[in-house]
């Protein structure tokens, strides 16, 4: 909390010096819009605006993500990877294709975090009893144990992170970027 508040106050004193005014809450993307209208007055900036505070958003709860999952010994990366095998259901196994598809990252770095979780113990491969010349990625019970930990307070956490927001401000938001990222990936 107090990184937040030494945030603000540098902000305050930004903002003072570019000359916005304290009638409204600014925050640092106000301070670069201002400068960018006071030097190209005939740039539309809004745009700016938008993606700066999204990738500044993304760095702070990225920060936050991570700051909770590190109770549980986890990484991001390694909590997705036992968070996709959680969700397939029990067995709780995966193939290294399906793992990647919903991961969306390569084969290489698939292997590798695979071989980590499994020095972990949270992860074995196991032979596929469908096709032989396949393996399967299985949660481990102690693997199974730590997701469901760590998925249970990550949820929690991430409350916290939106915990700013009214629900029906949250919704908003999450129509919008759900409108905006579909615009992406169709």
């Amino acid at each position: 909390m107090q990184n937040k508040e030494k945030i603000q106050q540098r902000n305050h004193q930004e903002h003072q010096k570019d000359g916005i005014s304290d009638e409204r809450k600014f925050d640092k993307v106000d301070t670069i819009l201002a400068q960018w209208q006071r030097e190209r007055p005939d740039l539309d900036s809004a745009p700016m605006g938008i993606i700066g505070r999204l990738g500044r958003l993304a760095h702070y709860f990225e920060a936050g993500v991570s700051e909770g999952l590190e109770q549980f010994g986890l990484t991001r990366w390694s909590f997705d990877v036992l968070a996709a095998l959680r969700r397939a259901g029990a067995p709780y196994s995966l193939s290294p294709n399906a793992l990647l598809q919903s991961l969306m990252i390569t084969s290489g770095t698939m292997t590798n975090r695979i071989d980590h979780l499994e020095r972990a113990a949270l992860v074995v491969r196991e032979n596929n009893p469908d096709d032989r010349r396949s393996v399967l990625i299985t949660l481990t019970p102690a693997g199974l144990e730590v997701i469901e930990q760590a998925v249970s307070a990550h949820v929690a956490n991430e409350h916290r992170l939106l915990a700013s927001l009214k629900e029906n401000e949250r919704e908003q938001l999450a129509g919008l970027l759900r409108q905006l990222l579909l615009e992406f990936e169709s």
